[in-house]
């Protein structure tokens, strides 16, 4: 990074990072084979330990006050262990600041673990991937382990009397079911991460997810994590991914959207400077105070910093 645009560090609260210990800790996706499908491709280089000395050397001039830890696939059967192992995370190494939980909405066991993890100091919330299809002539309401599954809700309305927020992570063709969840749990504050997912940049393809985010949009308790922007094959930038984050806030509007850094998965799509800066660039023309919002305040408020 050039001398100039160091002497102007970034201040930001990072709301979606993830660590983990590959050779004490055991995470499905990052430690079988064969790899699993995946939005970004081939992401082997993600298979080895990311700590918090590898979160601070990827900043590169960007000055990160707070993070938020978001679950990260961690051992199904356990998912308490994950959180207890980031607690000690933090007392070691000063983060992360909070996390985000794994609970299975749909298991029996699931007041059990929003029990447990609600007693966790660092918890604000839990995040489970719903049923997704892979593409949006294959969605189909009310599919087992969807947001319509009545035991996956069953499980989602506890989190209300847990005082637990939702991170919803779902492609944009499932969000009329995320608006209905939102709808039908109003006390509940969901994020929507990594923007819905809009890898397809096609004019149709925008415009799909423009509706889908439009359906979200008018309920109060739905906010925005503007993240995962990465497309195969393609570095990050401002001209690939402006639009879509102008979109977004336009439809969401500044007080509910924030920006996250997906580290260390948005490594395969671009340096953590290329990406903060990115969002700078893209929003250099609104108020400081909204610009404060986005990167900082948004998150500090939604997930109690």
């Amino acid at each position: 990074m050039d001398e100039s645009r160091r002497a102007g560090a970034l201040q930001i609260v990072d709301p979606h990072q993830h660590f983990w210990n590959i050779e004490q800790n055991y995470y499905p996706w990052l430690c079988d084979e064969p790899l699993i499908p995946f939005r970004y491709g081939d992401y082997s280089a993600l298979r080895r330990n990311y700590l918090p000395i590898d979160y601070r050397t990827d900043w590169d001039g960007i000055e990160v006050l707070k993070t938020v830890h978001i679950e990260a696939e961690w051992d199904h059967r356990d998912p308490v262990g994950e959180t207890i192992w980031i607690e000690r995370l933090s007392a070691q190494e000063g983060l992360p600041t909070a996390c985000v939980a794994q609970a299975w909405l749909g298991r029996g066991d699931v007041g059990e673990v929003l029990a447990r993890q609600s007693e966790r100091p660092l918890v604000r919330g839990i995040r489970q991937k719903p049923r997704a299809a892979a593409s949006p002539s294959e969605a189909r309401r009310g599919t087992p382990g969807s947001m319509d599954d009545p035991a996956w809700r069953r499980g989602f309305a506890l989190l209300e009397s847990h005082g637990l927020s939702f991170d919803l992570q779902t492609p944009w063709w499932h969000l009329d079911a995320a608006a209905d969840l939102a709808r039908d749990f109003p006390d509940t504050q969901i994020i929507i991460n990594h923007t819905a997912l809009p890898s397809d940049r096609s004019p149709e393809g925008r415009a799909g997810w423009r509706r889908a985010l439009e359906l979200c949009a008018p309920f109060d308790n739905v906010a925005l994590k503007i993240s995962g922007l990465g497309q195969v094959g393609r570095p990050w930038t401002v001209e690939a991914n402006g639009p879509i984050v102008r979109d977004a806030i336009s439809i969401f509007g500044v007080g509910r959207c924030m920006f996250a850094s997906n580290y260390p998965v948005d490594r395969l799509a671009g340096s953590f400077a290329e990406i903060m800066q990115g969002f700078a660039e893209i929003v250099a023309d609104l108020p400081a105070a909204d610009q404060r919002r986005l990167f900082r305040e948004n998150a500090e408020r939604l997930y109690r910093l």
